[in-house]
């Protein structure tokens, strides 16, 4: 059979795919990369905002209208687990991409150079805003000899950068008596041509592991690239989101890292229009930007997902939200282009870092 898989979402949405591949694969099936070839085709979705979901919904409302009768349509991912779907759509069959062992597994890559990893599933938090931990669920740390396999399978088979993802890597180990620094350091053990770029991490849990971290991010294999999601540069703000972590935490920490690390590239996100964010709240934000200048801003507006206390929180307008999100958009371009120049001097003209 002939199977097309769609993907939305983070890097651990296209990992999760491309195992679902190798799995197919190994079963007979040929992966094509179009749906007019595909007898069947299969979208794996994401949940984390509402411009997604309408883009997901509007896609299988397309699948339907053009093939219902004469292909099969699956759906896995975040989204099929925080609406119902199947209400909407009664001919569509629901298959888990969550829940599936993602090691060791055969994988079909999209791109032969880069090897994605999911080091744990699901997060230790229960931020108000997201509904990742709905679909995803609880810590869950994968053995270090298992991830080590995975590795090493990963450089025998030619992949020059390997990325270690999740929902929080940060949280790695908590559940097993382990830690991330401790994971990366046995990595590095292994021989070979390549690089390593470790994915977000939630500040509450790396300022545990501070010093091991930057030990290992002084070796030269690791790609100097921290994803550290703020959220807010409200204090306030970030108690309503339920996030554990401080300002002054955040800004010590990318402080500490551009002091041992000169060379980083420091990525955050920024969730605009929470619901209880004021004005005040809002310019605290701007100025947090202003001040640090991460060099890659994932800026999201907020929108409220189904099953989240933020959910149930009085809202604000959206034309508060676009102001606001213009107004941030527009600093990070007042200062782009200086990031842009100093890394494409760094990396020999290589495109700028995108957070994963």
């Amino acid at each position: 059979m002939n199977i097309f898989i769609k993907t939305y979402g983070c890097q651990a949405n296209v990992s999760d795919s491309e195992v679902l591949a190798g799995k197919l694969i190994s079963e007979g099936h040929v992966i094509v990369d179009n749906e007019k070839e595909a007898d069947k085709i299969i979208v794996n979705t994401c949940s984390v905002k509402n411009k997604t979901q309408s883009k997901i919904i509007h896609y299988i409302n397309e699948l339907e209208n053009k093939y219902k009768n004469n292909k099969q349509i699956e759906i896995g991912g975040c989204l099929s687990s925080t609406i119902n779907l199947k209400k909407r759509f009664p001919s569509i069959k629901l298959i888990d991409t969550i829940n599936t062992n993602k090691l060791n597994s055969p994988i079909f890559r999209n791109n032969k150079e880069i090897g994605i990893i999911q080091i744990c599933q699901g997060c230790l938090n229960y931020c108000t805003f997201c509904s990742t931990k709905l679909a995803r669920g609880n810590l869950r740390s994968y053995r270090i000899g298992d991830i080590k396999r995975a590795f090493e399978q990963a450089i025998g088979e030619g992949c020059k950068v390997i990325y270690l993802t999740s929902q929080d890597n940060g949280a790695y180990g908590k559940d097993i008596s382990s830690s991330l620094p401790e994971l990366v350091k046995e990595l590095l053990e292994v021989n070979g041509n390549y690089k390593i770029r470790i994915g977000m991490m939630n500040p509450w849990h790396l300022r545990k592991i501070l010093s091991g971290l930057i030990e290992v991010y002084k070796d030269k294999r690791i790609q100097p690239f921290l994803h550290i999601p703020v959220q807010s540069g409200s204090e306030k703000v970030l108690k309503d989101m339920k996030r554990i972590h401080t300002v002054k935490e955040f800004k010590e920490t990318v402080k500490l890292f551009r002091k041992e690390i000169p060379n980083i590239d420091i990525a955050t996100d920024i969730i605009v229009g929470f619901p209880t964010e004021t004005e005040q709240d809002f310019l605290e934000t701007y100025n947090l930007i202003k001040e640090i200048k991460p060099e890659v801003i994932n800026i999201a507006a907020f929108s409220s997902r189904p099953g989240t206390k933020a959910a149930e929180m009085k809202q604000l307008s959206s034309e508060v939200i676009k102001e606001r999100t213009k107004r941030l958009n527009d600093l990070y371009l007042s200062y782009r282009l200086q990031v842009e120049e100093r890394f494409f001097s760094k990396n020999e003209g290589k495109k700028l870092a995108v957070v994963a």
